[in-house]
């Protein structure tokens, strides 16, 4: 292997071992408020988490029955961008929707 590389020695052998390890995971949460339509629910939970439109509506009616809901299971960074961006989405549209993150 080494015979024709100058300079390299082959008694130097490196052994590396890496424990790989998986990203901790969040939960991103969506919190049940008075004011947000449930349609505006629904369709959150299909653009920003890929539900379908049956999943959508069960989980909109979960939220809505017990006070909050887990949309998805995540890394901290992809978790972090979706509470962001459902933030954002709510508030340019008129409603106080809350998605929030938790280690799972």
């Amino acid at each position: 292997m080494t015979e024709n590389l100058p300079g390299l020695k082959e008694d130097v052998v490196t052994n590396i071992e890496e424990e790989v390890t998986e990203p901790p995971m969040f939960k991103v949460l969506l919190h049940n408020d008075n004011f947000t339509t449930k349609e505006f629910v629904v369709k959150i939970l299909v653009s920003v988490f890929s539900k379908s439109l049956d999943e959508a509506t069960q989980l909109m009616w979960a939220v809505h029955k017990n006070g909050v809901g887990v949309c998805g299971v995540y890394p901290f960074e992809i978790a972090e961008t979706k509470v962001n961006i459902v933030t954002a989405t709510a508030r340019e549209n008129g409603f106080p929707l809350q998605s929030t993150m938790e280690p799972e």
